[in-house]
């Protein structure tokens, strides 16, 4: 399966955040609406990502300033990201090999939606059952 295929299943909504909102509005956004990243917009220019990882570091080294951090100080700015024509396999590879959780998906310049491993986990579930539920149905007879 490649990624434009669970991309048309999941949907290409991303939620974004601006580079100068603070640390404490990402908080709030990322629990608002129950997700773990947000890409870190300017315009129509991807900058970078807000993960809970990201926000991890900085509470441990800025506590008690969130609200005064911006979110490009503390955003990963070298941004690892896939394409609509990769495999999902190799896209779980570049994932866990680079410890990232949430990966962008671009074509050219235009972003075209976000995968988390959870949404890599979902399909490979999903995949695993039909292809039980064929293979059950040829042992019986019913195929």
């Amino acid at each position: 399966m490649k990624v434009q295929d669970l991309l048309q299943k999941k949907g290409s909504q991303v939620f974004s955040i601006g580079p100068d909102r603070t640390v404490r509005e990402a908080i709030r956004e990322l629990m608002e609406r129950r997700i773990g990243a947000l890409l870190v917009m300017e315009g129509e220019e991807m900058l970078g990502i807000i993960t809970e990882r990201d926000i991890l570091r900085e509470a441990g080294t800025h506590a008690g300033r969130l609200d005064q951090r911006k979110v490009r100080e503390a955003m990963t700015a070298d941004l690892i990201v896939g394409v609509p024509d990769d495999d999902l396999n190799y896209v779980m590879g570049i994932m866990t090999r680079n410890k990232i959780r949430h990966l962008p998906i671009v074509e050219g310049r235009s972003l075209k939606g976000i995968l988390s491993i959870g949404d890599l986990v979902w399909s490979c579930l999903t995949e695993a059952e039909f292809e039980n539920r064929h293979l059950k149905e040829y042992i019986v007879g019913r195929y």
